[in-house]
């Protein structure tokens, strides 16, 4: 909760208890099928190393992250279950010498795995991505056949094992739009083709957070679990109430001032003060992840309100104006958090800005100190 522990200037604070207890609660929702915790993108901005410990603490058997460096750094830091790296780019030479599951939506990439395994004297483990309707990584319906008669000579020849098949939904965020089921077909033939030529994977899998929430027969064998780890979700209305997000974003107020009406306030004078009022400054910016669309909503909690942001959101920080509340330099003010203060939430950020939570959560810039409480490692 924001205010248990001490406020830097400017702080984001992690609760890796909130993630290993999302996880938990995630885990036992999909009862049946393993869970992947994802941690690409610094774990959704948490941090990528805490926030796996803590997931895993929460149940999770597998971790998913993007890229192949991504991969290797999880690797290096100690982590020995199953990873999964979803980007079928690079040279993926380093992530097979460390047992890593690579992505590969094409044959030649396929080929390229081959490559790698033989130059490392390692068998890769490899799954296949279809396109099932995203239009994204993948094979197409068309491709597909060529990309399992790769992977699977390249496993007759002893350098690839395949284990596991795989595709993502576009629009499992839009409870029943048709496109789901239409995805959820195109895949069960895709596994279908692939198990008839002799594919015998670990795992198949296609349910995102979106999907495992609202469509259970999505869950197969594998759920990938993003956003929800952290209490976070793209579904109208955000993540269920049981899921508690992990991340506040949190500053002290820099300097604060009185001003008479009639005063422009930050860059271009876009806010002029009606009366005299008082303003404070807040020493975060859109260097820093405030979106400059910010300016003008009370999206700012303090002193156990909200607040309006008063005039251009700058590189480096914002003022509020605080009318005649006695604010003083120094005061907490909150940004987004879990919300059981009354402060705002990522996901309401979101709402009023157009974007969605994840957005918020992986944009808050590195000079902001992360503070992670609540974990073991």
């Amino acid at each position: 909760m924001p205010g248990t522990t001490p406020v830097e200037d400017r702080q984001l604070l992690v609760d890796l208890g909130a993630i290993t207890g999302n996880v938990a609660a995630l885990c036992e929702l999909v009862r049946g099928s393993q869970v992947m915790a994802v941690v690409k993108a610094d774990g959704y901005g948490h941090g990528m190393v805490p926030a796996a410990w803590a997931a895993l603490a929460g149940g999770a058997g597998w971790l998913g992250v993007a890229d192949l460096a991504e991969a290797v750094a999880l690797r290096q830091a100690g982590f020995s279950v199953p990873v999964l790296c979803l980007m079928a780019f690079g040279d993926p030479g380093q992530a097979i010498r460390r047992n890593v599951d690579v992505t590969a939506g094409s044959a030649a990439f396929v080929t390229a795995v081959e490559a790698a395994a033989v130059r490392a004297g390692v068998r890769a483990r490899l799954q296949l991505e279809a396109d099932t309707g995203l239009s994204r990584g993948g094979a197409t319906r068309a491709d597909w056949p060529a990309v399992v008669e790769a992977a699977l000579a390249a496993q007759a020849r002893g350098s690839v094992q395949v284990t596991g098949l795989w595709s993502h939904f576009a629009s499992a965020d839009l409870p029943g739009n048709p496109s789901v089921a239409a995805q959820l077909a195109a895949f069960a033939d895709a596994v279908a083709l692939a198990e008839k030529a002799g594919v015998t994977p670990e795992v198949r899998h296609i349910a995102n957070t979106a999907a495992a929430l609202t469509v259970p027969e999505s869950r197969l064998d594998l759920v990938r679990f993003g956003g929800a780890c952290y209490g976070l979700s793209t579904l109208p209305g955000g993540a269920p109430s049981w899921l508690r997000p992990a991340m506040t974003l949190r500053a002290r107020l820099a300097l604060v001032k009185r001003v008479p009406a009639g005063t422009g306030v930050s860059y271009g004078h876009r806010y002029v003060t009606s009366r005299e009022t008082t303003l404070g400054l807040v020493p975060l910016g859109y260097a820093d992840g405030v979106p400059r669309g910010a300016a003008g909503r009370s999206l700012v909690s303090a002193r156990g309100r909200r607040w309006p942001i008063a005039g251009t959101v700058c590189m480096d920080q914002f003022v509020v104006d605080f009318g005649d509340e006695p604010a003083a330099a120094g005061d907490e003010v909150v940004l987004f958090g879990p919300g059981n203060g009354g402060e705002p939430t990522a996901q309401e950020w979101g709402e009023v800005l157009g974007t969605i939570s994840y957005d918020l959560a992986t944009g808050i810039g590195a000079r902001v100190p992360r503070t992670h409480t609540g974990g073991d490692h």
